[in-house]
């Protein structure tokens, strides 16, 4: 897992009221915090546009990556970020300290590779039901996704987390027998066939004629009780 730059970030005294994080945030930076590693929890500022660049990296958020703060260097990784639900641009950011010798839980993505047999051959479709899976691992060890091959997968087969490559490096946590991926059946709306169209066309008669049927007893009714009278 590539390295990016270091990320600077100046230290805040104080709380973020939105007063104060809408000054930063015109200033050019975001308001964010750092904690872990049994360190205190700190109120920092950093570049948004240093922050967007390792969001949108090939590791994404579980990329790990230097923290200067007042000359003091650690790292650190994403855990959760905001974004501006008009602008969409990033608010916020919390940033955890990370033990690079102790093993961390994080959600890693699953990537499928492949046209499968039910897809090709079969006229079924594909069905990633599971797209993450959580692991545990050493933080040099976090894969930036998992993939998996999906070209054998035929109806009646189905790619359990248990299937996936994975060396003694990682750990699955997520239940080994949870569906990741299987072929469905294609939704098919009724086929206008010739037998489909003649019960539909003597359906409807029958329909009418019973309602005729009803509606001449009644008649029939009405002029008998008119003659008794």
């Amino acid at each position: 897992m590539s390295t990016p730059e270091v990320v600077t970030a100046i230290p805040r005294e104080g709380k973020f009221t939105k007063n104060v994080a809408r000054r930063v945030r015109v200033a050019g930076s975001i308001p964010a915090v750092v904690y872990g590693a049994k360190e205190p929890s700190m109120a920092v500022t950093v570049d948004p546009k240093q922050i967007r660049r390792i969001l949108h990296s090939e590791s994404g958020h579980n990329t790990i990556f230097d923290l200067s703060v007042g000359g003091s260097t650690s790292k650190v990784m994403v855990v959760d970020w905001q974004n501006d639900p008009i602008k969409g641009g990033l608010i916020h950011i919390d940033m955890k300290r990370i033990a690079m010798d102790k093993t961390i839980r994080v959600q890693v993505p699953i990537q499928l590779q492949g046209i499968p047999v039910g897809v090709k051959t079969q006229g079924g479709i594909l069905d990633q039901v599971l797209r993450e899976i959580t692991v545990e691992c050493l933080p040099s060890d976090i894969p930036s996704h998992i993939d998996v091959d999906v070209s054998e997968l035929a109806f009646g087969m189905v790619i359990r987390v248990a299937d996936l490559p994975h060396g003694g490096k990682l750990k699955f946590i997520t239940d080994e027998d949870a569906t990741v991926a299987n072929i469905t059946a294609v939704r098919e709306e009724v086929a206008a066939t010739p037998d489909a169209l003649a019960a539909a066309t003597t359906a409807e008669p029958e329909v009418a004629k019973k309602g005729k049927q009803d509606t001449e007893a009644a008649a029939g009714d009405k002029d008998k009780k008119d003659a008794k009278k």
